[in-house]
């Protein structure tokens, strides 16, 4: 009975918490209404695209040498409407040179996210008796709540209008053309985020985040390892911290730059006048931007390295590595402190 099982769980107490699954998950496809529509997948590619109709369609096309035995459940699960790929097994291979690896708890209904207790998976280029993975189509209408908890493949996201949260393992992802707000979880792997309206959150252990032509009230960025670009956005507040990657900001105007960064340089070029700039690296150079208008109670700071200010300043303290000061009316604040590298406040031209 290992096809009607789930890592190793009895299908009855699968079904008692999942009703029944549908079987032979060849192109199916699957609509659903709710406030909140979620949909997991652990191995496999996902498209998230714009819909004209009234309900979700998730449209499931199983691949592999052993896709015949996945199965599809549907349900609600703590007020949301959701769609599960089953996987009867707790090591999967996808045998994808493209794709990465992973281990992750996932409960008997078939749903896992952070903190998720549940059997152990392991999911594998090489290991594992189930060759299995499911390629995922969300159609998603205008005006929908939609998750999607993703392990191992690809998320790709299109023109959807909508409150959006993506949720990976070892999965890339990219977005473009989103309206609403955005969040993007993912533990190994790069974000990419084009023409998003809305607010953004961003988060990888490991991986670069672009995000680029960005409006809203906040575009959040947090890396544990990797480097953050950031080009053409118009946002009230943007806040940047890397454990270790160096991050450039490009073309972009906010009213609070907050930027902290363990170990990397940090460029910042700003088209508008900021309330705020607060900027701290463990250890690299910083070049910061801003228009000739620009006026700030100023203090920079830095263990090994120079400082350089284009802007005419009133001095109130000047030491080798400390400066503090005011330029123009003062109306904004200006901090900048790193460990060891040097700084520099420049005029836009």
């Amino acid at each position: 009975m290992e096809r009607n099982s789930l890592t190793g769980i009895g299908l009855a107490a699968a079904l008692l918490v999942a009703g029944p699954p549908s079987s032979g998950a060849q192109g199916e496809r699957h609509q659903l209404s709710g406030d909140i529509v979620a949909v997991y997948n652990l191995v496999g590619d996902v498209t998230v695209e714009a819909s004209d109709g009234s309900a979700v369609e998730v449209t499931v096309t199983s691949r592999g040498a052993h896709g015949d035995r996945l199965t599809v459940a549907t349900g609600p699960i703590d007020g949301r409407e959701t769609l599960r790929v089953m996987y009867p097994a707790d090591e999967i291979r996808h045998g994808n040179s493209g794709w990465g690896d992973s281990q992750l708890r996932v409960r008997a209904d078939g749903t896992f996210g952070r903190g998720a207790s549940g059997q152990r998976v392991k999911i594998s280029k090489t290991d594992g008796d189930l060759e299995a993975w499911a390629a995922i189509r969300i159609a998603v209408p205008r005006g929908q709540t939609i998750e999607v908890y993703h392990a191992v493949g690809e998320v790709s996201v299109s023109n959807v209008h909508g409150d959006l949260s993506v949720d990976t393992h070892s999965a890339p992802v990219t977005t473009a053309g989103t309206i609403g707000r955005l969040t993007v979880d993912v533990g190994s792997g790069a974000i990419t985020v084009r023409d998003a309206e809305g607010d953004v959150v961003l988060d990888t252990g490991s991986g670069s985040v672009h995000a680029t032509d960005v409006r809203g009230d906040e575009l959040r960025i947090d890396t544990g390892s990797g480097g953050v670009t950031v080009s053409r956005i118009a946002v009230q507040d943007l806040n940047i911290d890397t454990g270790s990657g160096g991050v450039s900001v490009s073309g972009s105007s906010a009213n609070t730059v907050l930027i902290d960064t363990g170990s990397g340089s940090v460029e910042v070029a700003l088209s508008g006048n900021p309330e705020d700039i607060a900027i701290d690296t463990g250890s690299g150079s910083v070049t910061v931007t801003v228009p000739e208008s620009f006026g700030a109670e100023v203090d920079i700071e830095t263990s090994s390295g120079d400082i350089d200010i284009e802007f005419p300043l009133q001095v109130m303290g000047w030491e080798r590595n400390h400066v503090a000061g005011t330029i123009g009316g003062g109306q904004a604040r200006l901090q900048v402190e790193t460990g060891s590298g040097s700084v520099a406040l420049k005029k836009q031209r």
